[in-house]
């Protein structure tokens, strides 16, 4: 009998990444519904602000430090096979030598934190323009990466549990499912706000309330729409005196310059515009060919004449 540990047997990441996939086309019947995994495509877990912020967020904290590599791996095979984000809640299932249930139960923000958020916010509005179209400035990254004051939850925050006999508090099934929240990030950063009940689009509500709002988008927007705005919004807006003026003494100058192409235009109707069109056309029979013709039958019609009336009088 040896006294050494027994360690599992290695297992390949190609057959650890179809038992998984095993275990979620088995979990979908059972349950009746779609799984939603985690796939990792990179070496890279994340990509995006959202999902590197959040991965910042849980490996700056050494209560997490040790645990987390080993989530890393996880996540990379492909073991997440189910990851949902609620709100205020996390649920996965992690395929290991078993299947896993995982439910982490973050702490929602509060009023006064959100209502800091939002304001500090406001602040730059050029920065939730750029929210809106998926770009971020410094100055609200650092602002929702704040480790005490930010977005993202603190360990304290963080309620964690799992069905595998491990009595770590953080697992590697958590840690997996952790990561996993980052990738999810990625693709769909308003689960972020989902998950700490707080919604995204007040954000952009209250920079438009700011008094900045009139400053930094007047003459950006104008450019932008290109046109009228009284065309666009169906309103009557007043002209100022100056503009009317300059349109005054523009209108008469458009005018004259119409006249000519007018007389151009008359001049094209005479015959003098159409002589390259005849000299184009000489091979082709034209309507006005049949006028000599019909002269020749005239001539003939009246060379008979006195014929007749000698005919008649004999």
């Amino acid at each position: 009998m040896s006294w050494y540990p027994r360690w599992k047997p290695y297992v390949p990441v190609a057959r650890r990444r179809a038992q998984a996939a095993s275990y979620a086309q088995k979990l979908a019947k059972k349950e009746g519904r779609e799984l939603s995994p985690v796939k990792i495509e990179g070496r890279k877990i994340s990509t995006s602000f959202w999902g590197q912020a959040w991965c910042d967020n849980l490996e700056r904290y050494s209560d997490f430090a040790n645990r987390l590599p080993r989530g890393r791996t996880y996540v990379r095979n492909g073991s997440v096979i189910d990851l949902r984000i609620e709100q205020g809640a996390i649920q996965a299932i992690v395929s290991g030598s078993q299947v896993y249930r995982v439910k982490i139960d973050i702490r929602t923000l509060g009023q006064k934190h959100w209502e800091s958020i939002k304001q500090d916010c406001s602040q730059s509005i050029t920065s939730l323009i750029d929210l809106l179209q998926g770009r971020f400035d410094q100055g609200i990254m650092q602002r929702l990466s704040q480790r005490d004051t930010g977005l993202f939850p603190q360990p304290s925050e963080i309620k964690m549990s799992c069905t595998c006999p491990d009595w770590a508090g953080l697992c590697k099934h958590v840690a997996a499912t952790l990561y996993g929240v980052g990738a999810r990030l990625d693709s769909a950063p308003e689960l972020l706000f989902t998950l700490r009940n707080v919604d995204h689009l007040e954000l952009i509500g209250q920079a438009v309330a700011a008094e900045n709002l009139e400053r930094t988008l007047a003459a950006d927007q104008k450019d932008a729409l290109g046109g009228d705005l009284g065309e666009i919004f169906g309103i009557e807006i007043d002209v100022p005196a100056s503009e009317q003026a300059v349109a005054s003494q523009e209108g008469p100058t458009r005018n004259a310059t119409a006249r000519p192409a007018r007389r151009r235009t008359a001049s094209a109707r005479t015959g003098k515009s159409k002589a390259p069109a005849a000299t184009s056309n000489a091979g082709r029979k034209q309507p006005a060919r049949k006028k000599p013709a019909v002269a020749k039958i005239s001539a003939k019609s009246t060379a008979g004449a006195p014929n007749k009336r000698k005919r008649i009088a004999r």
